[in-house]
């Protein structure tokens, strides 16, 4: 643990700093992220680009009077270190330790918890209305980054700057990367800013010049709003920020501390919105994180001086089958497409779109607007297969409804990172699809057990003419050899007879259910297991087959209990003489640790599920 941040009282402490100092204090700290972060895990490149600007916000500002929101939060790691949680990283991500994104209920420092993209200009503005009507006089700092801009809210946010008319600072971090390489306009529109330096000092020569001209010079200045509009597109190239009511500030050098500070003071003390437009470099002071940011994104514990992680898993993982098979299909298929919100390696299409560049949409941190453009490629006849993760596809619910299932348009919706995905914690894992897609009409729902499932998924997706939908978890994916228990549309599939009771599971929970039953083997009670497969539609033929010879069905999904598949079984045998006990996420919202300790802890173990049906056989005994 690193001494020297430990002996200073933060935020206070860096008031009375000299830019010498915190340009030291700026070694200390990624020296600290790195040495840490190698040991935990985490979101690594991003916090290692973001060190100057962090310390000279709390050095500018008066935290926690003055607030700071961070866009997603995953950059924040340097913010919790000058807000007095250094002592704290050896619990990063760890179950009942520091969260990686920020909290407020870990610190007043941490305004709002975030942990998806494109809200902080929003949230900046409905807390600097607050202020305003409360009578307040702090200032509100909205950060975000280059990729999360990319996203619909933050440009429905910007667009309602002018008309408020409040004072908020909205700093806009371009590092050029998010998880993926930024694509679209808005991307480039950046890249001309960073070479319009010579803007700012032009404008301001040219007022101090022309004042200087006798009799005709203060008229001439006073024109000066005309004249720079002229200058602006000549220069600039484009003037968004100031003509959506910004006060522009920019490019500014993310990694000069005093030129950042000398920046903030004026946007501190200016009247009315400004627009600070910072570059930095992402991974920043550690050679493995420049060279390669996008794999230290979010890392596992790895080597120092290697830069390796220290374990991988040893079966391909599901993003990584997902992208292979659909390399195989497209090269037989020239309808298919890929469709990615800026997840491009994330959802396993980095080789995809190798193969295949025409043929991949890579539409930005965008999920709205994703399912609405694949939308219009199934119309037009091609066959989308749009892969987001779990968490980030709840942002587009209102579009898989309205036009693409009310549409019945033949889009494959590939979930990635289906249940819950561990260290990331609430506003990652995805419990939630299972209930918010199976109550939609048209939509077919399917959850494969493994890799060879989730290929035989894909083809069958591939003939249907309505949209799919296909969750699967984050992680390592077994790959089956058995031909037995061969995916069969629409039906439940029966992995293992038994004959005292029955498991339906979903997914990854089908292991789960082999070793429950394993276990309850042991314990005298013969346990069935069926692979539900097809969550939507269900097999209701088979349900109430196996309602109408046991006494008691378990069911087991990655979701949460509510609004589940395990309610929709326990509704369809009302009335019968079987008990059916559901194990699902509760009605929570889910905090981080491992998958492992976040089974055992809410009862979705094997042993745990084993023990509660023993627990309903002795009730009855």
């Amino acid at each position: 643990m690193n001494r020297y941040l430990l002996e200073h009282s933060f935020p206070q402490d860096l008031k009375n700093m000299s830019y010498d100092e915190l340009e030291l204090l700026s070694y200390e700290i990624r020296d600290f992220l790195i040495e840490e972060i190698s040991k935990t895990g985490g979101h690594l490149s991003s916090n290692l680009g973001i060190v100057e600007l962090t310390i000279a916000l709390h050095k500018v500002f008066n935290t926690p009077e003055d607030k700071i929101i961070w866009d997603v939060g995953h950059q924040s790691y340097v913010h919790k270190i000058l807000t007095g949680r250094a002592e704290k990283f050896p619990t990063l991500r760890q179950m009942g330790g520091m969260s990686g994104f920020p909290k407020s209920n870990e610190s007043e420092f941490d305004v709002f918890d975030t942990g998806h993209s494109s809200t902080s200009v929003s949230l900046g503005l409905g807390l600097a209305a607050a202020r305003d009507l409360s009578g307040e006089k702090h200032e509100i700092i909205s950060v975000i980054g280059d990729g999360a801009m990319t996203g619909g809210a933050a440009f429905e946010a910007l667009n309602n700057v002018d008309n408020l008319n409040t004072k908020l600072i909205v700093i806009l971090n371009d590092n050029g990367m998010s998880i993926s390489p930024n694509t679209g306009g808005f991307p480039k529109y950046l890249g001309r800013l960073r070479s319009s330096r010579k803007y700012l000092s032009m404008k301001a020569q040219i007022k101090k010049n022309v004042s200087k001209v006798p009799l005709i010079g203060d008229d001439i200045v006073a024109g000066i709003h005309y004249a720079k509009d002229t200058i602006k597109y000549a220069v600039i190239d484009g003037v968004m920020f100031e003509e959506l009511g910004f006060r522009y500030f920019g490019p500014v050098d993310g990694h000069d501390i005093k030129e950042l500070c000398e920046t903030l003071e004026l946007a501190r003390t200016a009247e009315g919105p400004v627009f600070i437009h910072v570059m930095t470099q992402k991974g920043k002071g550690y050679s493995k994180a420049e060279a390669n940011p996008n794999v230290f994104h979010g890392i596992g514990p790895f080597d120092m001086e290697t830069g390796k992680v220290l374990s991988r898993p040893a079966a391909p993982s599901y993003s990584r089958i997902f992208g292979n098979k659909l390399i195989e299909m497209a090269g037989k298929d020239k309808k298919i497409v890929a469709v990615s919100a800026a997840m491009i390696e994330g959802t396993g299409l980095d080789q995809f779109i190798s193969r295949f560049p025409e043929r991949t949409f890579d539409v930005g941190i965008a999920e709205g607007h994703a399912v609405t453009f694949a939308a219009g490629l199934a119309k037009a006849g091609f066959r989308p297969f749009v892969a987001i993760y779990s968490t980030f596809l709840q942002r587009a619910y209102d579009q898989i409804i309205e036009d693409v299932c009310l549409q019945n348009l033949p889009v494959t919706l590939c979930i990635d990172r289906a249940g819950i995905v561990g260290a990331d914690g609430e506003t990652h894992h995805g419990i939630f699809d299972i209930s918010y897609l199976r109550n939609i009409p048209n939509m077919t729902v399917l959850a494969p057990k493994d890799g060879s499932e989730l290929e035989k998924m894909m083809e069958y997706a591939l003939t249907l003419n309505g949209p799919c939908a296909i969750r699967y978890p984050r992680g390592a994916a077994a790959i089956s050899q058995s031909q037995d228990d061969s995916f069969s549309p629409g039906k439940a599939q029966q992995l293992k007879n038994g004959s005292d009771t029955e498991i339906w599971a979903a997914g990854p929970m089908v292991q789960h259910a082999l070793d429950a039953a394993e276990i309850l083997s042991h314990r005298g009670i013969s346990a069935g297991v069926v692979n539900i497969a097809t969550l939507k539609p269900l097999d209701k033929d088979k349900l109430i087959e196996a309602g109408s010879k046991y006494p008691l069905i378990a069911t087991i999904e990655d979701n949460l209990l509510s609004g589940g598949t395990g309610e929709e079984i326990a509704a369809a045998l009302t009335g019968s003489n079987t008990r059916v006990l559901n194990f699902g996420w509760p009605q929570k919202f889910i905090e981080h640790g491992t998958c492992q300790e976040l089974y055992h802890k809410y009862g979705m173990d094997p042993e745990s599920i084993a023990e509660r049906i023993v627990q309903e056989f002795e009730k009855k005994a």
